[in-house]
């Protein structure tokens, strides 16, 4: 397979967000008092968080994933299933798997492009049967972790690069290849391919979705309506 689906994660095949998952790993830490300290730092910076998203998503992921500092390896992977089948799995849009389930069909390797980190995205591409996924991963220092991420960061710009870095390793012909995203943060990853799709798109998406005469997608719904480059050849 020469050609790939690209997709983004939170806002395009779950509803949840990076705010949610360090909410979830902070009230599940196992020493009571610095569950609290956890919880409070979450909460108290979601305002911050916000801010931070709406002006860079990379600068929204440096502090994001500070919340992690202290937070043993171990126990990090082994609340990713519970993260999954508590808060991710009932957030997964209606129309995500049938999508996925369409590009692999019709030839696409599915790939996951996410900012989301490698342990809480491993049970969510086992789940769809993804095999390929680019994300961030953090920094450990004998199996603590720092609260910092291995570069590259994995947002906006860096997003385009390394797919476009896959694109050549893998043979992958990126002009016959589609994206799939919410948010404006990533139209540097949807203009790497020649099949844009502006999916569930936020107000600002789907103003630059509208002018650049990309597909718009809403996965919310069941029976999705998918763009026509998906819509099988009819026989003649």
């Amino acid at each position: 397979m020469n050609k790939a689906a690209f997709y983004d994660l939170d806002g395009t095949l779950l509803s949840c967000n990076l705010v949610t998952t360090h909410a979830y790993y902070a009230r599940n830490e196992r020493s009571l008092l610095k569950s609290v300290y956890q919880i409070t730092k979450v909460v108290l910076s979601v305002p911050l968080l916000f801010g931070l998203d709406l002006y860079s998503r990379s600068l929204f992921n440096v502090f994001a994933f500070r919340a992690y500092r202290g937070m043993h390896r171990d126990r990090l992977i082994g609340l990713a299933d519970d993260l999954f089948e508590v808060t991710l799995k009932p957030s997964i849009f209606p129309g995500a798997e049938a999508l996925i389930h369409r590009t692999r069909n019709l030839g696409y390797r599915n790939v996951l492009v996410t900012g989301t980190l490698d342990f809480t995205i491993r049970p969510i591409a086992l789940h769809f049967g993804i095999e390929e996924v680019i994300c961030n991963r953090l920094e450990f220092r004998n199996h603590v972790a720092t609260g910092r991420v291995l570069p590259p960061l994995l947002a906006e710009n860096e997003k385009a690069n390394s797919i476009r870095q896959y694109a050549v390793q893998e043979g992958i012909e990126l002009n016959d290849s589609c994206a799939f995203s919410d948010s404006s943060a990533d139209v540097p990853m949807l203009n790497t391919v020649g099949y844009p799709v502006a999916t569930n798109p936020t107000r600002r998406l789907r103003r630059i979705a509208l002018q650049n005469h990309w597909p718009i997608l809403e996965l919310r719904e069941t029976s999705s309506k998918f763009p026509p480059f998906l819509r099988p050849a009819k026989a003649l």
